[in-house]
């Protein structure tokens, strides 16, 4: 399973998503768009979206920090 948060160090929704991630024991990987740039691009060209939190979990995007959604495409992950 793949999981890829990118966020920034100030955002309080990347940080509440990050915790989720420690909690449920799932790894994932932090890239911080606000100290690299390639990786800012790199988001918006997978979401579409200037904001954060993107979180991408087996390829499957989402915009924001959405705890249901996030339930979901970890499941589907795991089947």
């Amino acid at each position: 399973m793949s999981v890829k948060v990118y966020s920034t160090k100030n955002c309080p929704y990347c940080v509440m998503a990050k915790e989720f991630f420690k909690k449920s024991n799932i790894k994932y990987e932090d890239i911080d768009v606000g100290n690299d740039e390639a990786a800012a691009k790199e988001m918006v060209k997978k979401s579409g979206q200037m904001g954060v939190p993107v979180i991408d979990v087996n390829g499957k995007i989402i915009v924001g920090f959405n705890k249901t959604k996030i339930l979901e495409a970890l499941k589907k992950g795991r089947k």
